[in-house]
């Protein structure tokens, strides 16, 4: 993922700041919850974010309700996206934590129109773990999602 440099004072947020309209942003779609706008660092012609309007620096801080929210404005965004710039293939990305690649730590998706040869690279190494492991894996989750994590 390209690195984008937060050019912001410490302890502003850039998204926040557009959100609020102190900084200039092309906007393509607003609700309560969400808003939608061009990314400064089109990809390719329709790459849109879609964030929280709240401040929730990644995806473990916000509700339930954003989640959903930003997911339903995320579809609304790809399908007018689809319909203006009609690109084969279409990627969401969600970004966590700087290991996890984020750049901007208030939560948002990509919406990315996708080309054939278009410069972008989603592939990682496959480490295939034995089935023991999964199952493993899979049953400690199990048990945090009953505890209600």
């Amino acid at each position: 993922m390209p690195q984008f440099v937060d050019t912001s004072p410490p302890g502003q947020c850039i998204f926040c700041r557009l959100v609020a309209g102190e900084i200039p942003a092309a906007r393509v779609y607003e609700d309560a919850l969400t808003i939608a706008f061009m990314d400064l660092g089109q990809v390719n012609p329709g790459h849109v974010l879609v964030a929280t309007r709240r401040h929730a620096a990644n995806l473990l801080e916000i509700t339930p309700e954003e989640a959903a929210a930003v997911m339903q404005t995320a579809h609304r965004v790809a399908r007018a996206v689809k319909a203006v710039f009609d690109p084969p293939g279409l990627t969401l990305l969600q970004a966590n934590g700087r290991e996890g690649d984020q750049t901007v730590f208030h939560f948002h998706l990509h919406v990315v129109p996708r080309h054939q040869d278009d410069g972008i690279a989603l592939s990682w190494p496959r480490k295939d773990p034995p089935a023991s492991v999964l199952q493993d894996h899979a049953a400690r989750l199990r048990g945090a999602l009953s505890g209600a994590v």
